[in-house]
């Protein structure tokens, strides 16, 4: 059997170097994971192979699916756990995954591991695919000698994230259906039969109220300008979304949506989950506050709450509490957070506590969402019922009035 001369870390972060005579890598992972080592680099005879455990993890907007990163997630905790050496463990997951962006950074994280480099680098090396919160939870894992527990918790902060945005999404796709259909069955209705109408309308001489000229003017427009108007319309729908993309953009958008009746409720438990669950995580794994205050703020998706995070931090810098430095914005987070962070610094379980609320507001917001296609689909009959009746009374109003000059 081959000797293989390696280099571990402890469970309490020493490096421990030796050799063995084992058949493969893998039996030396394994051997090596039953005396309480992770296995770190190792090299046969003249040949070094460098195996520093990889972590590929989540892309913001790198082109790789929640659900893609998810499942990455689990296969690299499993293949870890049963000590596959991380070379072959690399190997795996770049041939797993579907998207070639997703493969190429696999394969470039796989060759830094050969080259020996350390495992937050090479994460730091690909911040499309790696937001802070990874690079600084594996980072502690590397100095503590916790990597397998780190692995844990960012598989269940991924589950837990997709687990909500799935609900959140899944309760818009209803009502987005429905207005799509209303717009397209309209878009028709001023293509089709507007002109037919108006051109009655004209042989017969009759005077139109404002609103039947005023969808007679819009039918007229997509008819005769279609190469104008569709263009258009799909410049206006493009600037739109980029705006929302500037800080300008984000801000108003975050404003918008607090202050509407039903959609604030869902923003504040969203974010609020989001946040507990992150700092959580992040707390548990060893981040100091500050960091974890910063790089949460990076997580949460409405303007506002990352600002109350990034002001947090600053004043946690100059050494606030968090339940005190969040006080200025105790009209944006639920009450109970506030008062649940207050508890967990005086007993110092934070994460503890911070992990409960998050389960509690996943709990809400699941709920919520449950129930929003009932609450939902009234206001969506009012709306389109409003805009049936604008059509037809515009149309069918001259012919009323024709009649009545008949008589």
């Amino acid at each position: 059997m081959p000797i293989y001369s390696y280099t571990a870390i402890s469970s309490i972060g020493e490096k421990v170097t030796g050799a063995e005579n084992v058949e493969n890598e893998r039996e030396l992972a394994q051997k090596l994971r039953e005396q309480g080592l992770i296995l770190t680099s190792m090299r046969e005879g003249a040949k070094k192979k460098r195996a520093i455990f990889r972590f590929e993890m989540l892309a913001g907007f790198g082109g790789v699916s929640l659900t893609d990163k998810l499942m990455f997630t689990r296969n690299l905790q499993v293949m870890v756990s049963a000590g596959v050496p991380l070379p072959k463990t690399f190997e795996i997951l770049e041939k797993q995954a579907r998207g070639k962006k997703f493969q190429r950074v696999l394969g470039d994280i796989r060759e830094k591991i050969v080259r020996g480099e350390e495992l937050s680098e090479g994460i730091a090396d690909h911040p499309e695919a790696f937001p802070d919160l990874f690079v600084n939870m594996i980072k502690v894992g590397e100095e503590s000698g916790t990597l397998q527990e780190v692995l844990g918790q960012l598989t269940i902060q991924l589950e837990q994230e997709h687990n909500l945005r799935s609900k959140v999404k899944g309760a818009m796709i209803y009502p987005g259906v429905i207005v799509s259909v209303m717009v397209g069955v309209g878009t028709l209705m001023m293509i089709l039969v507007v002109p037919q109408l108006s051109s009655t309308f004209k042989d017969l001489g009759i005077e139109l109220p404002p609103t039947t000229r005023a969808v007679i003017a819009i039918s007229d427009f997509l008819v005769t300008r279609w190469y104008i108007a569709f263009p258009a319309l799909f410049a206006f729908i493009f600037c739109f979304f980029a705006w929302l993309r500037t800080r300008m953009g984000k801000h108003a958008m975050s404003l918008a949506v607090l202050r509407m009746p039903v959609l604030s409720g869902i923003v504040r438990k969203v974010n609020a989950a989001l946040m507990t669950r992150t700092l959580s995580s992040l707390i548990g794994s060893g981040v100091p506050i500050v960091r974890a205050l910063e790089i949460t703020a990076t997580v949460v998706t409405n303007v506002k709450f990352r600002k109350s995070l990034e002001y947090a931090a600053s004043k946690v810098k100059k050494g606030a509490k968090v339940s005190e430095a969040l006080k200025p914005y105790e009209n944006l987070y639920p009450l109970v957070v506030l008062q649940m962070l207050e508890v967990g610094e005086e007993t110092g379980e934070t994460d503890v506590v911070l992990r409960k609320l998050a389960e509690f507001f996943e709990e809400e917001v699941a709920q919520i969402t449950k129930n929003l296609t009932a609450i939902i689909e009234p206001a969506l009959m009012v709306f389109i019922g409003i805009a049936v009746g604008f059509f037809a009374i515009s149309m069918i109003q001259p012919m009323y009035s024709m009649l009545g000059s008949i008589k």
